[in-house]
């Protein structure tokens, strides 16, 4: 030891002499980021870990502004380490990468020989290479969502059919006949009108149609395939903005599990059940296994075949609710909520492969760590896993016998997502040294019984960044900062704020005061591309973000508050924080602040605009403006029969004060609106449809309010098309810059 510290007081002694003889070059300036900096940044898409815990694949999407157009490609990389390469036999655009079982074979999505098919490779385990792909479906409705049985023998994807025509099967060619003659004279047909005779005609930014999802079994040997839903009018499964596949096959191959709301009129319910299918009998009917009244979502079979798990919630109606995490015993066909005392959500999760422990996401005061739970006993749920600030996801947790028991992807405020690897050592073999270049400083320490070990030991969890998509060192993204303030009734709520780049404390900044949607949802440690805090900040600004009542990641009852008090307690919460953060950060002029808010926080901007004249400007993207005509212009009804405690007419002939569509009604407070106002909306945007944006537009240009409009013919509820965006960026921007009097000064 003595050594060891006369060594580096030595080197401590030598280095300024050192630094004299050979000055180092000093490190590039940085700079603000620029709309062009985050178009060019690779965006991570899915990723697949082989079974044997040695590769990973993931998809990685780029962007050419100029061509307009996004592209995505597959690479493969060693988890253990190493250079990243192009995945042989795919192309770019094919997506969907499984492994099989005995890792000798993938499967991948590929639309090139015209319509979207599953195809097959071989790989090889030793050195990466992926040959010989081959076409497995040829059904003419195209196929998604495909993934290998466990024996490998089949593989169960889904399509979307016409129930109506007779079902596929594999000795019968009739059924996919019938469907691409009726698609051909839909898209021969000069006549385009549709006649609709039930709800949820349209959904988010398309009109559902005739067709169904369905759920089918493809047999790899000779690629005959059998619709496992047939002639069922529901969509199975139901559509998901989480995109888990809603499916899951067991370990002896024998079973699906799957997701479906088999409620007459969807377009009132997420109450979707999980039910079983036996595969080994095609007369085989479904089985219903949740009791749930609520939705259940993500049906995962342990390793060993003895459990099924699922994220459920309990109240029907409420797509908000709790997400649990269940947990279904096969053999006694008993389920029980594994996380009975957890008051957050259960965002996603996976077994591990011992199927003794579950790990799972939950999202919790602006982050959204990795946390672990056991299957059997009273053991505390921990979520101690991923100790460096940021949201996780994508979790795939890896066999003995390599290195590092987990993958996860992460983000960060300031970085875009990486896939990053766990380690764990104990403390009686713990050497955590590691050559690995992409260490980072994330290690804990804990005492407990583990998944990675037979005995209550000291565990030493340390995580390593596997990908490097984006080197953002030339950029000035400077740190998120959290703070806590008290609301009216005493409940402590969370913000958050980011200065601008080369901050100077003497000045005063204008500020972008960003309201979330949802309004369940939350503003946390997260990067993105269309709603970017670092973007917003880079002119000049500071940003300060509040998460009110109805945010998630801090327990139940505060995503519950938001409930039919739209425009109450969540618009007093609101100014509270930015009240604080005035307070708190003398550096923010409160006579330049700007309030910008997109669906939920559309319909807060909304209400601001009648409600304070603190702003100096607002923009309001795809808002809520007349509660009234919205719930008869969506698609998801269930979502404002919750949220407004009703329908419409069920307040006719009451006072105003007990309409909760006319009390929380931005429009109701016209009179009042004198704030310059932009307004932003899609015409595909089916979920706010865009008539709320020319209501409230209308209204402005009579009223003579300044105001502009926004009109994208081509986009739905979000702004995704990259020269569409570079416009709302630069639209935004330029209508804040304008009225907070920084235009002279921003880029």
């Amino acid at each position: 030891m003595q050594t060891l510290l006369l060594s580096v007081a030595l080197i401590a002694a030598i280095a300024p002499v050192a630094t004299c003889l050979a000055q180092a070059e000093p490190a590039p300036a940085k700079r603000p980021m620029t709309f062009e900096d985050l178009q060019k940044m690779k965006r991570l898409g899915e990723t697949a870990v082989s079974p044997d815990g040695k590769w990973l694949v993931y998809s990685v999407t780029t962007v050419d502004l100029d061509q307009n157009k996004k592209t995505a490609e597959l690479f493969l990389q060693r988890i253990a380490g190493g250079d990243a390469k192009p995945l042989t036999a795919a192309k770019p655009g094919d997506s969907g990468v499984q492994f099989s079982a005995d890792g000798k074979r993938i499967l991948f999505l590929s639309s090139r020989e015209g319509g979207q098919q599953v195809w097959l490779a071989d790989f090889d385990p030793a050195t990466g290479v992926a040959s010989n792909p081959k076409k497995l479906t040829t059904i003419s409705t195209e196929a998604d969502n495909a993934r290998w049985s466990p024996d490998s023998h089949s593989i169960v994807f889904t399509s979307s059919v016409y129930p109506d025509c007779p079902a596929i099967t594999p000795t019968d060619a009739v059924g996919d006949t019938c469907n691409a003659g009726r698609d051909a004279a839909a898209a021969t047909s000069k006549v385009k009108a549709q006649i609709f005779t039930h709800l949820l005609y349209r959904h988010w930014d398309h009109f559902t149609g005739a067709k169904r999802s369905h759920l089918f079994l493809a047999t790899v040997e000779t690629g005959a395939i059998r619709d496992l839903t047939p002639n069922d009018p529901h969509d199975v499964p139901p559509f998901s903005l989480g995109g888990d596949g809603g499916f899951a096959i067991s370990p002896d191959s024998r079973e699906l599990a799957f997701t479906e709301n088999l409620d007459e009129e969807p377009a009132i319910s997420v109450s979707a059940s999980i039910f079983t299918l036996d595969l080994t009998t095609p007369a085989a009917k479904p089985v219903k296994v949740s009791t749930s009244k609520g939705g259940n979502f993500s049906p995962a079979y342990s390793p060993d075949g003895k459990y099924l798990a699922w994220r459920s919630e309990e109240r029907p109606g409420y797509e908000a609710d709790k997400f649990r995490l269940f947990v279904y015993d096969r053999a006694a066909k008993t389920a029980k909520d594994l996380l009975p005392k957890f008051d957050r959500w259960v965002d996603e999760f996976a077994w591990a492969p011992d199927s003794n422990w579950i790990y799972f996401v939950s999202g919790s005061k602006g982050e959204a760590p990795i946390c672990e739970v056991a299957i059997a006993g009273d053991s505390k749920e921990l979520c101690t896993i991923s100790q460096s600030k940021g949201e996780f996801s994508d979790l795939h947790p890896l066999p003995s016998g390599v290195r590092g028991f987990l993958v996860a992807t992460k983000m960060t405020v300031e970085h875009p997502s990486e896939v990053v690897r766990f380690e764990a050592f104990s403390d009686y073999k713990s050497d955590t040294s590691s050559n690995d270049k992409s260490s980072n400083a994330a290690v804990q320490k804990r005492q407990k019984q583990s998944p990675y070990s037979a005995v209550s030991v000291l565990f030493t969890i340390t995580e390593f960044q596997l990908t490097h998509l984006n080197v953002l060192a030339h950029l000035d993204l400077p740190a998120m900062e959290s703070f806590w303030f008290t609301a009216l009734d005493g409940t402590q709520l969370q913000g958050f704020l980011i200065r601008p780049p080369a901050f100077d404390p003497a000045k005063k900044y204008p500020v972008k005061f960003l309201i979330h949607g949802g309004p369940q949802g939350a503003w946390g440690d997260s990067w993105s591309y269309r709603w970017n805090p670092e973007l917003f900040a880079a002119n000049g600004y500071v940003v300060v973000m509040i998460n009110p009542r109805g945010s998630t990641g801090y327990g139940q009852a505060i995503v519950d508050g938001v409930n039919g008090d739209w425009g109450g307690k969540p618009f007093t919460d609101l100014m509270l924080g930015l009240d604080y953060a005035e307070r708190y950060y003398p550096f923010i002029d409160k006579n330049r602040e700007a309030a910008l808010g997109a669906s939920y926080g559309g319909f807060m901007a909304n209400w601001i605009l009648g409600h304070t004249d603190r702003f100096k400007c607002i923009v309001s993207h795809d808002g809520m403006f007349n509660p009234e005509s919205a719930y008869g212009t969506t698609e998801e009804m269930w979502f404002n029969e919750w949220e407004f405690k009703g329908k419409p007419w069920d307040y006719y002939g009451k006072p105003d004060a007990e309409n909760p569509f006319r009390k929380w009604s931005p429009m109701m407070s016209a009179k009042n609106f004198k704030t310059p106002t932009l307004v932003v909306h899609g015409q595909l945007d089916y979920r706010l449809d865009v008539s709320e944006g020319y209501q409230l537009f209308d209204t402005l240009q009579r009223l003579k309010v300044p105001s502009k409009m926004l009109y994208f013919p081509d986009e739905g509820h979000w702004v995704l098309k990259p020269q569409n965006s570079q416009l709302w960026y630069k639209t935004v921007n330029d209508w804040v810059d304008q009225w907070t009097g920084t235009a002279a000064t921003s880029r």
